[in-house]
């Protein structure tokens, strides 16, 4: 009667040796690995086929194979072109900030000070605030009679306010102030890691040789926090070619395209027009930019991305 249970038992202690020792951590992977294949990479195969096929507007009648066709129809798609300037100047206005200006509160904070915990608690607070309830929010404050124009009306200096929302030159620029609110904090917290890696020993023989207060941090805090600078830029910058949330929140695109951005544009094309194919091209194209700043970060900073420790 025991002598079948004592033999499966032998075999269940027997089945860990029979593994190959290098197979043991892609067991550990494969759920997540599976978990990855139906989420993103079956996703991301199937958007690259239906780049080069007709597919959208009939969602029941399988795709048909156009090759280049949505590739020639986006060179000549003017508002693609449009949205490709609004985002690149998306990028160039939001990632000097994040990259430098979060480096300056870093330093603020990174001083033992009475309450700086609480200082450090009020810049992070914008990251943890939804990207939807911050664009909402923000959307009240540009208001025709939000708390900005009313500032700016009881000062007298714009008596009619200003149209931070409606007016094509103004748009963009006011979403891009929001993205750089949210994202202070982020940022700040990792040059606030890689401050605190650096010895003070530095500072003070710095000190010494008469390098003393904000000198100091040109000498000693901009060479060492190099490899921060890089990952922060390049996140940034990837961040703002994806930017989304805040454009469809706030402005949806307006006024006259001023603010739509690539993704926005994917997103008009995907999900209201049913342009399926089409989208996908345009989201092939964002894949490859985007490749091209992540293999920028690994070409110019490879050397400098290794943290202080």
């Amino acid at each position: 009667m025991t002598t079948a249970p004592r033999r499966n038992l032998y075999r269940l202690e027997r089945l860990p040796a029979q593994v190959p020792q290098a197979a043991v951590p892609y067991l550990f992977l494969l759920p997540a690995l599976v978990a990855l294949t139906i989420s993103v990479f079956w996703p991301a195969l199937r958007a690259f086929y239906l780049s080069f096929t007709s597919f959208g507007l009939d969602l029941t009648a399988p795709p048909t194979w156009v090759g280049l066709a949505n590739l020639k129809r986006l060179m000549a798609d003017e508002v693609f072109w449009q949205t490709v300037r609004n985002s690149l100047v998306y990028l160039m206005g939001v990632v000097p900030v994040l990259t430098f200006a979060p480096l300056g509160l870093a330093i603020l904070v990174n001083r033992q000070l009475r309450g700086i915990h609480w200082l450090r608690v009020a810049y992070y607070s914008p990251v943890v605030v939804s990207m939807v309830v911050a664009g909402i929010a923000w959307r009240w404050l540009y208001a025709e009679n939000g708390l900005f124009n009313q500032l700016l009306q009881a000062t007298g200096l714009f008596p009619q306010g200003i149209p931070w929302l409606t007016s094509p030159s103004l748009a963009l620029w006011s979403v891009m102030l929001v993205t750089i609110w949210k994202g202070m904090g982020y940022y700040m917290v990792i040059y606030l890691a890689g401050l605190q890696s650096i010895p003070q020993d530095l500072y003070e023989a710095a000190a010494i040789d008469g390098s003393d207060g904000w000198r100091r941090h040109w000498d000693i805090t901009l060479p060492l926090m190099r490899p921060y600078l890089w990952l922060v830029a390049i996140i940034s910058a990837i961040a703002a070619t994806k930017v989304f949330e805040e454009v469809y929140i706030m402005t949806q695109g307006g006024p006259r395209n001023s603010s739509k951005t690539v993704v926005y544009y994917i997103y008009e094309q995907a999900f209201e027009k049913l342009e399926i194919s089409y989208a996908c091209a345009i989201g092939l194209v964002l894949f490859l930019a985007i490749v091209a700043l992540s293999a920028l970060r690994l070409t110019l900073g490879n050397q400098d991305v290794t943290p202080l420790g």
